[in-house]
């Protein structure tokens, strides 16, 4: 069971690699636009290019976030209850988040198809869509795991 959560962590990881290039490409991308507007020769297509960037950069780092516990955590009425007690509501909300990242999953490759089927392409530069909305959707398959993994670390009281 520890290798499927070791593989989980390494592919988080790797996921979290590719939305911090993708990040950087998109600086990059804006400062030379930035630079080539001044000169009066902007880059084609950067407003599309950044906003589906950030598309990647947002979904593939979810679940890394979430592994490192990086996200907003509101406490104040958790420790107010017994041990038993928190690891009852934490494992709540994670059963939650996880019918909650499944469908958004299920929606994104629902998206992603009508996206692909349609031929659904940005106006200016033509990129796809449908190969964000697919590899967002994985990202959160991949969360929904993540959120298993805190459920099985909760009652192994591995979860500090």
């Amino acid at each position: 069971m520890e290798t499927v959560f070791q593989s989980l962590r390494v592919l988080a990881k790797v996921i979290n690699v590719i939305a911090g290039g993708a990040l950087t490409f998109m600086m990059f991308l804006t400062v030379a636009d930035i630079f080539g507007r001044a000169a009066g020769r902007p880059i084609l297509g950067t407003y599309e290019i950044v906003s589906l960037t950030l598309g990647l950069v947002i979904g593939f780092g979810i679940p890394k976030v979430s592994l490192d516990r990086g996200h907003v955590y509101m406490e104040f009425l958790i420790e107010k209850l017994s041990p038993h007690g928190k690891k009852v509501m934490h494992t709540f909300t994670r059963l939650l988040c996880l019918g909650l990242f499944i469908l958004i999953a299920y929606n994104l490759f629902t998206v992603g198809a009508e996206f692909r089927s349609s031929g659904e392409v940005s106006p200016t530069i033509k990129l796809p869509f449908y190969p964000v909305a697919y590899g967002i959707g994985v990202c959160c398959f991949l969360e929904c795991f993540v959120f298993m993994y805190d459920i099985a670390k909760i009652w192994r009281d591995e979860y500090v």
